[in-house]
């Protein structure tokens, strides 16, 4: 009687890892459709500047096939012509951990000096609040980069975007996104 009972512990143990497990493959749900964007970006970060500009642009989201991930579209709309860029989130199960990769049209977000994808930013949502952080360059300089998803609701959300060069002791937010679903 012990074995069943043990086995319908182990059971129902791991359908509900199972369950938790999917509830973080669909953290970026919320995301899935047509958005417009007001963007306000610094810039010249890490110099000091409080200089900003802002533009509009559009972004399609789209889940990948086996709820490994998703990815969008960031079309601006007169900013940079010609500029498209593109994040890709893929999800690790195993970790409850997202990566984040950042490609647009002008090096593909390759590393030059391997022709690999550029480091993701990895992370996750906890209360509501996604973080996810990584090691990048900035102007030949190593720095930490960190994005922030907040205010999450099912028309709007917030991304943004910070720069530290002191190892994460202190942060300059460079990039805000205002986000509001587009009803089709």
């Amino acid at each position: 009687m012990t074995t069943n009972n043990t086995d319908k512990e182990l059971s129902q143990s791991l359908a509900t890892t199972a369950s938790l497990i999917s509830q973080g493959a669909q953290d970026f749900d919320f995301l899935m459709g047509h958005w417009t964007i007001e963007n306000r970006k610094m810039l010249k970060p890490l110099t000091g500047s409080d200089q900003w500009e802002s533009f509009m642009a559009t972004q399609h989201a789209q889940k990948l096939p086996a709820g490994i991930g998703n990815f969008d579209d960031f079309v601006p709309l007169v900013w940079r012509p010609g500029f498209i860029g593109m994040s890709l989130r893929i999800y690790n199960p195993e970790t409850d951990m997202w990566s984040i990769y950042w490609l647009n049209n002008k090096n593909g977000g390759i590393d030059a000096s391997t022709g690999m994808l550029t480091a993701p930013v990895v992370g996750r949502f906890e209360n509501g609040v996604g973080s996810f952080l990584g090691a990048d360059q900035f102007d030949g300089k190593a720095i930490l980069v960190r994005y922030t998803w907040s205010d999450i609701s099912p028309n709007s959300a917030r991304w943004q975007q910070a720069f530290s060069s002191d190892e994460g002791l202190t942060w300059e937010t460079n990039w805000i996104m205002q986000m509001s679903r587009v009803f089709q």
